[in-house]
Order: structure tokens, then sequence, then C-alpha cells
């Protein structure tokens, strides 16, 4: 049988808001099972708390960002998919700022900080979405859609008319050990008069060469070159995982994504929670195999995906 898990100890990391600009500071603590992952910052003295879920999700560009009563917080998507990639399932995100720190611009930074801490494994089983009908999002020639799958899997494709990037895809099959070594290290990435762009409507502040792969029309300006040659559709993925994490429970199925981004991941999210008719909820049996002793039956499954978990504040 799979269990939740959360970390050993508790692990601090401070740095610049990709958008922002402003120093950010982090503390991730170990948090009991079912709390699922939550932010706490202290606001005039108030401790608030925001969970990361889609019902929490707060309209931005570029990036994904969440909100609850007056705690706003953005930039999550790569802390959130180095928690998922991971598979941690509850923790206690404590932030000072409001952005979280971008540090090279991917996960790499974060998954190295949780190995530190150590994962723990808790007492309470894992539960699982399994995909049972496809769900599919559309925005003219972008789309993203979720099929039934024994596993969970992102096929993953881009295009953009530039000549160190053209059309790539990449296939992701799901396990930690994956996601260590072929996703986590993947940056994000921008176009020179892109930023310029995001400049002046005072976005990407804090962006720099050391934590955006930026492209001019011709080349790369980072002097350290590519991790990979097909980085910028890893990091499409790693930014997926991220995304995911808002439905609060990890997903069994196969995910195909075509030119998508953080709005087709969103609008998928929410697809998934409002069409309880497409899915189940399980858990695993000794052997680690799926079984289906939590499948709600028909009288009374779910209306939505499960519910946010409670909210955690002490530290």
């Amino acid at each position: 049988m799979r269990f939740q898990q959360t970390i050993g100890k508790a692990i601090s990391v401070s740095g610049v808001g990709l958008h922002s600009g402003e120093r950010a500071e982090l503390t991730i603590h170990p948090a009991p099972p079912s709390t699922g992952l939550v932010f706490h910052k202290v606001t005039s003295g108030v401790l608030e708390a925001c969970p990361a879920t889609i019902q929490c999700l707060h309209p931005t560009d570029l990036c994904t960002a969440l909100s609850f009563n007056a705690f706003q917080i953005q930039t999550v998507e790569h802390l959130l998919s180095a928690l998922s990639g991971l598979e941690i399932d509850n923790a206690s995100l404590e932030l000072a700022g409001n952005e979280i720190p971008a540090l090279d611009g991917s996960s790499a930074p974060f998954v190295k900080l949780l190995q530190e801490a150590g994962i723990i494994e808790q007492t309470i089983p894992r539960t699982y979405l399994k995909i049972v009908h496809p769900i599919s999002v559309e925005r003219g020639n972008k789309s993203l859609t979720v099929y039934p799958a024994p596993l969970q899997k992102i096929s993953y494709s881009i295009e953009y008319d530039h000549p160190l990037i053209q059309s790539q895809t990449y296939v992701h099959h799901s396990s930690p050990t994956e996601f260590q070594r072929n996703i986590a290290s993947a940056r994000t990435f921008a176009f020179k008069e892109e930023v310029e762009g995001l400049w002046s409507r005072g976005l990407g502040m804090g962006g720099s060469l050391e934590n955006t792969l930026v492209f001019s029309d011709t080349e790369l300006l980072n002097e350290t070159g590519l991790r990979y040659t097909d980085e910028c559709v890893r990091h499409k993925i790693l930014d997926l995982i991220g995304d995911l994490a808002l439905l609060g429970v990890p997903v069994i199925g196969h995910f195909i994504a075509d030119r998508a981004g953080h709005q087709l991941h969103a609008e998928l999210v929410t697809a998934i929670n409002a069409n309880p008719d497409s899915w189940i909820l399980i858990n695993t049996d000794v052997e680690g195999n799926t079984t289906d002793s939590l499948v709600p039956d028909q009288d009374s499954k779910r209306s939505t995906a499960p519910e946010a978990h409670h909210v955690y504040s002490s530290f």
C-alpha cells in the first residue's frame, strides 16, 4: 500500500521573485496526514493560510497565482511541481513576501532542498483520482486532454518559430526518479522582445539570465547553454505537473498537450473537478497496485474532486 508523505524537517530558501523582483523567503515545514499543501504567511500580525487548490486560483499573466481572502501569492508552479514530482502530499509552506523565490528558474533547487529534509512516509494511504473517460479543453490551435491509462503519463508538444526550438515533443512517464532525472532541471524560457514587453507591464522584474532562458531572434543569450536540447518542452511538462497539483490528489491518466500553457492547464484542472462522472477515487493495495476500495457508489459519489484539505496553522 502506498502511503501519504511529508518531509522530515523544516527547510528554508530565499531569493528574488521572478515577476516582482522583490526578495522572498520560503520555509517548508512537515505537516500531518491529509493536510495537503498549504501556504501560510503573517500579515499585520495575523497568520493567514491559502491551500494550493484550484478553488484558490487567481488569474494572472504567465504564472500560476493563488489567493484566499487577503492572501495572494504568485509563481507557485515550480515549487508545487517539485513537491508533486517527489510525491510529497503534505507540507506547510511558510512565506515572507508575495512570490516564491525564482532560484534558477526550474524545480531542481527545490528538489535538492526537499531531499535534504528527507521524505517521510505517513500513516494514511494515498488516494488517487483515476480518469475513466477522456476530458479535453481547447483554445484555438491549443489543446489539452487527459485519457484513461494505467499510470500517469504526459505527452507534451510545443511549436515556436525559432531555430533553436521549432517543434518539440517529450513523453514523461511519471515517477519521482524520472522527474528528478528528466524534468526538474528544465528552466523557464522567454524571448528577448517578450521580456522587454513584460518589463513595460511591471512583470518579469526579477528575471535574469540566471533564472530564465532568453532567446533572441536567432540564438540563446545564456552563455551556459541548454541543459537539454529540448529543455523548453520539458519545462512545459514541469509547469503542468505543478498546475495539476491544484487538484489536491494525484491523477492517473495520460495527458496529451499540444501548445498548451498555464491557462489550459488550469482549465483542464477545472474541467476534471467539474466532471465527476469521468473519474473514480482509488487506493493502492499492499503490492502498490491500484484498487477500487475507495470508489464511491453512484448514490454517494462526490460532485467534485476531493475538497481542499483542512488548513494546518501550526509550524
